[in-house]
């Protein structure tokens, strides 16, 4: 079930907020997780049976690790090959299988029963991981609760997309949360303007992408090939950032707080700053649970190039079982040792060249990322920068650049820097200087975007438009 469509929209949405609003305190969170688990299991039912199985067994393994102390090796050990053993069964049976076969190496029978992803796998368990390594830490407490610990694994907000949250940060929320207008009134803004962007934005350049991906590469010019990865540049920042803005808006509607994931990664001037803005809670859990453990920056400068290079190896088959994600991940990787190469001082002399050389990074390993293999990837890149064989008679940017998705890409560009909190820093600097002629006007615009942007989004799904789904790789 996805966030953007009817189903949840008009149906799963207000039942799950009146189980969460209006049942005694005691039986809120009972009421959601089992709310959760049908909005998991939607369509198909036995995917639900796996988060059961690391519900249970993270539960467990976390009061063994904590009963032990300071001495859970055993548990720990045993939550590292159970949570990674399930990811790597469910995402990279095939993978691994089809590498070997393609290596000319013997492949059992058995290996070719395909194994179907569970959609958001690779979110609730590194959630529960990090569960478990935190109580080993000292760093949180065990839940007793098998039910609140499974709302934390489970709870629909964040469940599919992310962001990934760390138990320590909403385990107060899970004992005690208070509801209150204002905060159900901010989550309905916030979960607008996502769904708005996954909608109005997303899914528009989503169409032009995907229709300059499937091209044969050999016809790609410069321009149509730009054209394709600019519109992807778009799609996912707006549909990631969008479910996440949803994912934020539904916590607040439920009086959870979960913390930002995206603070507008296209304005980055270093591919360093893009991890910092991008994918925040991803990014901030490979440093704590990788990166420092294999000894961060603290053993030299071969042992850290080293270390980033591996911790981006493994980010990049995070994202999906095959080598062109592999390669974005290496990609990201090469560019972060070479800037840690290029001393900070030289960064800095490069100014405001620093966005178009970021800018132009990202954009080329949303190719790596989006491509349908490698070989594909590289040609599409080709054809970006000059190299391709097209003459941009037949096929051309023209085709497909039309006036709705040029206002959407002008929009996408916008909406891509800081331009609303810097609005919002205005009208405090003006209030603080008692100047608030504006302020009424910017108020009204501000009560009448969310509805705007709900009608607009509505009225697209409604008319069937198309509405893909980017995460079941994930």
């Amino acid at each position: 079930m996805l966030f953007s469509s009817p189903t949840f929209l008009f149906l799963f949405l207000p039942v799950a907020l009146a189980l969460g609003l209006a049942l005694p305190r005691a039986l809120r969170n009972s009421a959601l997780f089992l709310a959760s688990l049908v909005f998991y299991a939607w369509g198909e039912p036995r995917v639900a049976l796996v988060m059961l199985a690391s519900i249970a067994v993270n539960w467990a393994l976390a009061l063994w690790v904590e009963a032990q102390g300071g001495r859970a090796r055993a548990p720990l050990a045993l939550a590292l090959v159970f949570n990674l053993g399930l990811l790597g069964f469910y995402k990279y049976w095939d993978f691994f299988w089809d590498n070997l076969a393609a290596l000319g190496l013997p492949v059992p029978a058995f290996a070719a029963a395909s194994v179907s992803l569970p959609i958001g796998i690779s979110f609730f368990t590194f959630q529960a991981l990090s569960y478990v390594i935190d109580v080993r830490r000292g760093e949180g407490r065990a839940q007793r609760n098998p039910l609140d610990f499974g709302l934390y694994i489970a709870l629909f907000p964040q469940l599919i997309a992310g962001p990934i949250v760390r138990y320590r940060d909403v385990a107060a929320q899970l004992a005690e949360r208070t509801l209150s207008t204002a905060k159900f009134a901010s989550g309905v803004r916030r979960f607008a303007v996502g769904l708005g962007k996954k909608v109005l934005v997303a899914n528009v350049c989503a169409e032009t992408a995907k229709t300059i991906f499937a091209l044969d590469t050999a016809s790609l010019d410069a321009g149509t090939a730009w054209l394709g990865a600019l519109c992807y540049t778009a799609q996912i920042y707006f549909d990631f950032s969008g479910y996440s803005d949803m994912a934020i808006g539904l916590g607040r509607m439920l009086a959870f707080e979960f913390l930002e994931n995206f603070d507008f990664p296209y304005i980055a001037r270093s591919v360093t700053e893009f991890w910092r803005r991008w994918h925040i809670s991803l990014s901030s859990w490979f440093r704590d649970y990788l990166y420092i453990p294999l000894g961060g920056n603290r053993g030299g400068s071969a042992r850290t190039y080293f270390n980033l290079l591996a911790v981006f190896f493994l980010c990049g088959l995070w994202h999906g079982a095959a080598w062109n994600f592999v390669v974005w991940g290496l990609f990201h990787g090469a560019f972060l040792v070479l800037e840690r190469v290029v001393r900070g001082s030289a960064r800095e002399r490069a100014g405001w060249l620093g966005w178009p050389y970021t800018f132009a990074v990202v954009v080329s390993g949303w190719v790596l990322f989006n491509a349908s293999s490698l070989e594909h990837a590289l040609a599409f890149l080709r054809a970006m920068y000059g190299f391709g064989s097209g003459d941009g008679l037949a096929v051309h940017a023209g085709l497909y650049l039309d006036p709705l998705l040029a206002f959407v890409l002008a929009a996408a560009a916008l909406g891509s820097t800081p331009w609303l909190p810097a609005l919002a820093r205005w009208r405090a600097a003006r209030r603080s200087r008692g100047e608030d002629g504006l302020d009424r006007g910017l108020e009204l615009a501000a009560l009448a975007l969310p509805v705007l942007l709900l009608a607009l989004s509505a009225a697209r799904l409604s008319a069937g438009t198309f509405n893909p789904f980017i995460y079941f790789r994930f």
